[in-house]
């Protein structure tokens, strides 16, 4: 194997999940990268973790199940499944998803029954998705290549040549060299997302507005007492993990109510394994009053993922992306949505990041007072372009440039 895999494993545990010396660590892996896994595992222990659990899994199975199980099956969610991620989290544990697989993987899968077990596990899962929400407890989800993965980024090549790519895509989005430190090459990076983050929460705008040449015309009102995030989150005690690796973004969330116009993708969007390549949004006092594209099961995958609840027809996050960063500048598009949301300005319906202070420590009756969205979704969509325009106001009405030509301009 590639020594840069170890590099990588003790990355996402080092500045990944920041494993603390007798913490619990939960590992989410398909069972073909069982290599890494275990590099993993043995990176955790070296870390001083109390103990790791594996939740192996696999796409072909998972596949399997939704063609051929009991149709009831997907009404109902058994208490254990949650008992284990919600006692956990209770606890302190921290949790690692390690994706990557086939984007095509669930083509032709009923997608009603991806959304009747998502609308019945996420309530059962409620306390453990808070815990991450809120950054109670450290997670980070991270990639690794897969064959067919590779076969739909670089068609026209063979697939050892196309593996070859992917991987190296891979390492460069995530900082590793045969020679660097990686650790200490995102120390850096989240300094300097850091900066950003600060000089954004300081102008404390009222709206955003975005306007490029597809057709989005978008005004995003953020709530007050917003704060910006992105990169390492810093727990109470100085604990640092980040959630997602690579990452690009900072992002905030907007008022639940506040968001007006239309939303044109830029990017393909993923609707349980089934691939959108265009669509638009247009919004009412928050909430998606209209979808748009061209092919009828594209428009009814759209609509069934905006009505898994109330809140997943309002946004939850608004993320800022320049259109000149390493990933975009990669000029491929990934078909994975850790990517290519870290290439592109993008915009997430379904439940917001509780981006205001004292957020973390409100009730969902109290977050919802102050314009947060919830739901039991979170999917994010990119709108990012080279022609991007966002230009904020403040409380004051002064209009203040955020992205000129696709690019920060602050």
């Amino acid at each position: 194997m590639d020594p840069r895999f170890e590099k990588y494993a003790k990355l996402l545990i080092k500045a990944g999940i920041g494993v603390q010396p007798e913490q619990s660590l939960v590992i989410n892996c398909s069972a073909q990268n069982y290599e890494f896994a275990r590099m993993l595992v043995s990176e955790a222990y070296r870390a001083g973790a109390r103990e790791v659990f594996m939740r192996w899994g696999d796409q072909v199975i998972g596949r399997e199940r939704y063609l051929h199980a009991a149709d009831e099956v997907f009404d109902s969610f058994r208490p254990w499944q949650a008992d284990m991620l919600n006692t956990l989290a209770r606890e302190g544990a921290a949790f690692l998803s390690v994706i990557g697989g086939d984007p095509d993987g669930m083509r032709g899968v009923d997608h009603s029954r991806i959304m009747r077990e998502e609308r019945v596990s996420g309530p059962a899962l409620a306390e453990f998705r808070q815990a991450q929400m809120s950054d109670k407890v450290q997670w980070c989800v991270a990639a690794l290549p897969h064959p067919a993965w590779a076969r739909k980024m670089y068609p026209d090549v063979p697939e050892e040549e196309a593996y070859k790519r992917l991987t190296e895509a891979i390492f460069s989005a995530m900082r590793i060299t045969e020679d660097n430190d990686p650790v200490e090459a995102w120390r850096l990076h989240g300094e300097a997302l850091n900066e950003r983050k600060r000089k954004l929460t300081e102008l404390n705008f009222k709206s955003l507005h975005y306007v490029n040449s597809l057709g989005t015309d978008l005004t995003v009102e953020l709530p007050e007492g917003h704060y910006w995030e992105g990169g390492s989150t810093v727990m109470p005690g100085g604990i640092t993990f980040n959630a997602n690796m690579p990452t690009e973004e900072i992002f905030t969330a907007p008022k639940r109510d506040g968001v007006n116009g239309r939303a044109v993708s830029t990017k393909p969007f993923d609707v349980g394994g089934e691939i959108v390549p265009r669509f638009a949004f247009t919004f009412e006092n928050g909430k998606i009053v209209k979808v748009e594209t061209e092919d009828p099961e594209h428009l009814r995958r759209l609509q069934d993922a905006i009505g898994v609840d109330e809140g997943a027809s309002y946004l939850g996050e608004v993320a800022l992306v320049p259109f000149d960063s390493p990933i975009s500048n990669m000029d491929v598009l990934f078909y994975n949505t850790l990517f290519d949301e870290n290439a592109s300005c993008h915009l997430a319906f379904g439940a917001s990041y509780p981006t205001v202070t004292g957020g973390g420590d409100m009730t969902p009756e109290e977050r919802a007072a102050v314009g947060l969205n919830d739901s039991i979704t979170h999917e994010d969509f990119m709108v990012g372009s080279r022609d991007l325009s966002i230009v904020g106001t403040t409380h004051d009405g002064r209009e203040i440039p955020v992205f000129v030509d696709g690019n920060f301009a602050l």
